[in-house]
């Protein structure tokens, strides 16, 4: 079983079709370049519903340390600046309802789910995901039984 280990940047906002179109070629540019101690990481990047960027790499192949975790954070901090997004405010929670995708701020959040327009079937995004596999079956979740709802419930 590889494990491949993952890790997701939300957006404060959604990207228009252009820039999801401009990040996604530097992302792939990056992933292909990402190196650990000199060695090519296996690596892959993408920008998913316009909103997240999701890094990942095979841990098989080679271990993502320190100091490539800290290039990946450099090179996002500069999509930060070139696009006017922020990717490492975790106070923006995305969450589904029907097939349309939102991106609240915590605040307009607890509002949400005061007023009880978040149910527990609500469909939530975990962020906090490590793992590539896991992004099918755990980072889309029912708020009831997310972090969200100990937190926000």
């Amino acid at each position: 079983m590889s494990m491949t280990s993952a890790w997701v940047y939300q957006s404060n906002r959604f990207f228009t079709d252009e820039e999801a179109i401009l990040i996604q070629k530097r992302l792939t540019d990056f992933a292909a370049g990402w190196k650990v101690h000199g060695e090519p990481l296996s690596a892959q990047a993408e920008v998913k519903f316009n909103l997240f960027i999701v890094l990942s790499v095979d841990e098989q192949i080679a271990a993502a340390s320190g100091c490539s975790i800290d290039s990946s954070v450099r090179f996002l901090k500069t999509l930060e600046e070139d696009f006017n997004i922020q990717l490492f405010d975790r106070m923006y929670v995305a969450y589904k309802i029907g097939d349309q995708l939102y991106a609240a701020s915590r605040s307009e959040f607890e509002e949400l789910v005061k007023t009880g327009h978040i149910k527990d079937d609500t469909i939530v995004y975990d962020n906090t995901i490590t793992s590539l596999a896991s992004l099918d079956d755990k980072w889309e979740i029912p708020f009831g039984q997310s972090w969200h709802k100990r937190v926000f419930g």
